[in-house]
């Protein structure tokens, strides 16, 4: 056992007096952070580890004044004294953002549904940056108190040396810093009088019932109140339509308004700047995580942050000349391998299978082989009983049945934790194709049930084809 998980045991045993039954490693993809899931009767906490203190000092205090605002964020339930282990809150796993890509056709595909949703998100923005902000203690804030001109000009450094020089895009260093200068300058000008979350954005973001509840702020500083809602609004792989943009920004302005006053004709003037900054920075982290630490998910981002500076480049809506930054992203902007990136090495697909051993295991087209194989005949079976013989793990009645059953649900919660961390895996080394089946002895009650009960887990948490069969219902048909 790591020693890591150790002290997370730990440190749980000590806050709820008791052994955890069960702790499951929860990889962040984005976060050098480590995450663990601990459950124990009743209990089910999120163990979080970060050698990073002064990082971890910034949240518990964030934390405890968001809470006190009734802002939903998770509540740290204990601390131990290195200050580099502490316990959370558990959000379960749904965010905004796989919430909205399970249920999207395509990107230009935005429901009412959502709009609402996000109507709910920017509702407590205001919340944040103004209320909760100016009772926030800003000597906490780390690694800077305030979104200032070094601020800005590391971001655009970042953009320039992860992205630009690891793509090769030719430029003339000293007019793309006297750009990056300028630009910094001209955002400096809108002020820092407010608290900026700094990472607002659908990844960040949990949806529990329905309700947004709000992780990752430690970044957080004074600065402007642009750049917030700019990185929700313009979320790369988010892609939501411009019309919703607008339709949104002015939600929040309207939210903003009604805790101080707001000159919008300022705001403008200032907010597409900011939208420029938050892509740029956002490319500096896609290309140090997928070209410098071979991360290549991290890649089919681009297209859709290169749509998004196209969008501002079409409609004219960068406040300054900038002529070498101009340049610059019309080199990128027509570059074809970067639009590449949406397809290439495609989508992962989960095959999920139910069947029955007496006609055996599904065959695994893919070529990969492998994958997992779970045998449900340990579970009750519905089979047994006459009034369930002519249905099928789709129907309700069989679902009543199964789901009293405590045994299905832990066989559930321990499947779907296996076939979850296979899958945060596979989309991090670029994988295409993942089996998972599900047999009983029929292939019509039990194991239809839990291949169903998967595909909607696994569509609830992550950007990946699913591809469900149930076979042993095909052979009798």
């Amino acid at each position: 056992m790591m020693d890591e998980e150790k002290a997370i045991r730990q440190l749980y045993s000590e806050w709820a007096g008791t052994e955890p039954e069960n702790v499951t490693f929860l990889p962040a993809s984005g976060s050098y952070r480590k995450y663990y899931r601990l459950k124990g009767g009743q209990n089910s906490v999120i163990g979080a580890y970060n050698e990073d203190w002064k990082e971890n000092e910034a949240f518990f205090s964030f934390s405890q004044l968001f809470y006190r605002y009734h802002l939903p964020v998770p509540q740290v339930h204990a601390i131990d004294t290195s200050r580099q282990f502490y316990l959370l809150s558990d959000l379960g796993d749904q965010t905004l953002f796989n919430y909205l890509s399970g249920i999207r056709k395509d990107d230009h595909d935005f429901p009412e549904d959502f709009i609402s949703i996000y109507k709910k998100v920017i509702g407590f923005l205001p919340v944040f940056q103004v209320a909760a902000g100016k009772d926030l203690d800003y000597s906490q804030c780390y690694p800077r108190k305030v979104f200032d001109i070094q601020s800005m000009m590391w971001d655009l450094n970042y953009f320039k040396y992860y992205f630009l020089k690891l793509v090769k895009v030719p430029f003339d260093e000293q007019k793309l810093e006297d750009d990056f200068q300028e630009l910094a300058t001209f955002l400096n000008s809108a002020g820092a009088d407010h608290f900026m979350y700094r990472d607002f954005q659908s990844r960040n973001i949990m949806l529990v019932q329905g309700e947004p509840w709000f992780i990752d702020y430690q970044g957080g500083r004074k600065g402007p109140l642009q750049y917030d809602i700019a990185s929700l609004l313009y979320d790369a792989k988010a892609a939501i339509p411009e019309p919703v943009r607008e339709l949104l920004l002015v939600y929040y302005l309207d939210s903003l308004e009604a805790c101080i006053p707001v000159n919008r004709t300022s705001f403008y003037q200032f907010y597409y700047g900011f939208v420029l900054i938050r892509i740029l920075q956002a490319l500096g982290t896609y290309g140090f995580r997928g070209y410098y630490e071979n991360k290549p998910h991290f890649l089919r981002s681009i297209p859709f942050a290169i749509a998004n500076l196209q969008y501002l480049l079409e409609k004219n809506t960068i406040p300054l000349p900038v002529p070498m930054l101009r340049d610059i992203l019309k080199k990128i902007i027509s570059n074809p391998v970067f639009h590449s990136y949406k397809t290439t090495g495609s989508q992962l697909t989960v095959k999920i299978s139910s069947f029955s051993y007496k006609t055996g295991i599904p065959d695994d087209k893919s070529g990969n082989g492998g994958g997992f194989v779970f045998d449900c005949r340990s579970l009750p079976n519905p089979g047994k009983y006459d009034k369930y013989l002519s249905l099928t793990g789709n129907d309700p009645q069989v679902i009543a049945f199964l789901e009293k059953e405590p045994e299905v649900g832990e066989f559930m919660n321990h499947s779907s934790s296996l076939v979850d961390q296979s899958i945060r895996k596979y989309i991090e080394r670029g994988f295409t194709s993942l089996a998972v089946s599900f047999g009983c002895t029929g292939g019509r009650h039990r194991s239809v049930y839990c291949a169903d009960e998967l595909a909607k887990h696994v569509r609830s948490k992550f950007n990946v084809m699913i591809d469900l069969q149930h076979t042993g219902l095909e052979n009798k048909t």
